[in-house]
């Protein structure tokens, strides 16, 4: 497996990349991920946080009723959002800090989305056992990412693909969190494989008997 990158490194790469951003992962969006943003985001109610919130890409297919606060490690990626936000006439409260530790206090959201970003993160276990923590009883768990194919050839040039993507931006191309999350307490409401496996749709609840 590839290195991990350092978390002050990862940060500084990404701060680097996010003028780029948007123009990178829009053919993604339209190829790979098409729909995804928006199968997530229309499922949002109450109090929501976006976790690696990054450019703001998720803003426009969010409920208006909900209310929104985003948390992002990478302040030009913020800084983004921010002007996306002011242009879409969209509230958010957004806020620079690290998914594996989040700075909520315990049952705070009805939602947490995460959107293409338990890829990126160092400790994605680290990071869902927080996301848990955060959500109320009940609260609702909504991911989008790409994982690691069940299909063997392909599975091995996403493996092969990692070693590049890893040491560029921390980038894994193998996860398969869907067994992490269930670990971590949800109860999977929904789930859904797509291009040969690659990209996961999960929809989650915290039951209430969890507790905090």
């Amino acid at each position: 497996m590839s290195k991990a990158l350092s978390g002050d490194l990862l940060r500084a790469k990404w701060d680097k990349y996010a003028l780029r951003y948007d123009r990178d992962i829009g053919f993604f969006e339209r190829v790979q991920f098409g729909g995804g943003r928006e199968w997530v985001c229309s499922q949002a109610h109450g109090e929501v946080l976006d976790v690696a919130v990054g450019t703001g890409l998720n803003l426009a297919f969010y409920p208006d009723e909900v209310r929104l606060t985003g948390i992002d490690f990478s302040p030009a990626m913020l800084a983004i959002a921010r002007t996306r936000a002011a242009e879409l006439g969209r509230e958010i409260d957004l806020r620079e800090g690290d998914a594996q530790a989040l700075p909520f206090p315990d049952a705070s959201f009805d939602t947490v989305v995460c959107t293409l970003g338990l890829c990126g993160f160092p400790d994605e276990r680290a990071a869902i056992i927080e996301m848990h923590r955060v959500l109320r009883p009940d609260g609702t768990l909504l991911l989008l990412d790409h994982v690691g194919s069940h299909h063997r050839l392909i599975r091995a040039g996403q493996w092969l693909l990692e070693k590049l993507t890893v040491r560029m931006l921390g980038d894994y191309q193998t996860r398969r969190p869907l067994p992490l999350v269930e670990e971590a307490g949800f109860v999977i409401q929904r789930q859904e494989r797509l291009k040969a496996g690659m990209v996961e749709r999960v929809a989650a609840v915290k039951p209430a008997t969890a507790g905090s």
